[in-house]
């Protein structure tokens, strides 16, 4: 099935003019196009256009992922940059979790400080 830039920007949480950027960015050269130059997305574009934005969504910078597109279209003979590419995105993800847990911790923490001092100032006021 195909489908068209509008429905593929809604199906994505995208504006058209994010997957219109995504092209002229080159992340998209495996599209396809209608005569009239209408942009075609296809089922394996919509699986490679998920892969490019969990990337972006996880903190790869652009260049990067025109990197990994440029070397998917290469084929098989980039599969080894390609694995060293996602395990480092991997550890970044990873480093990334590390942080925010830490983050939610320091927030928790303050809750509860919080909640701690106004279940105190009630009990003073009640009394």
């Amino acid at each position: 099935m195909n489908y068209t830039i509008g429905q593929v920007a809604k199906l994505n949480n995208l504006t058209i003019s994010q997957l219109r950027y995504y092209d002229k960015q080159g992340l998209l050269p495996f599209l396809k196009r209608t005569e009239s130059g209408d942009r075609i997305f296809d089922e394996d574009a919509l699986k490679f256009i998920e892969m490019i934005l969990c990337l972006k969504n996880t903190g790869m910078p652009i260049k990067k992922i025109k990197q990994y597109v440029d070397w998917s279209m290469n084929g098989e003979e980039t599969l080894h940059q390609r694995l060293e590419l996602m395990k480092q995105q991997e550890k970044n993800v990873l480093e990334q979790i590390k942080e925010t847990e830490e983050n939610l911790k320091k927030i928790s923490r303050k809750i509860a400080k919080y909640e701690l001092e106004m279940n105190e100032s009630e009990k003073t006021t009640s009394t």
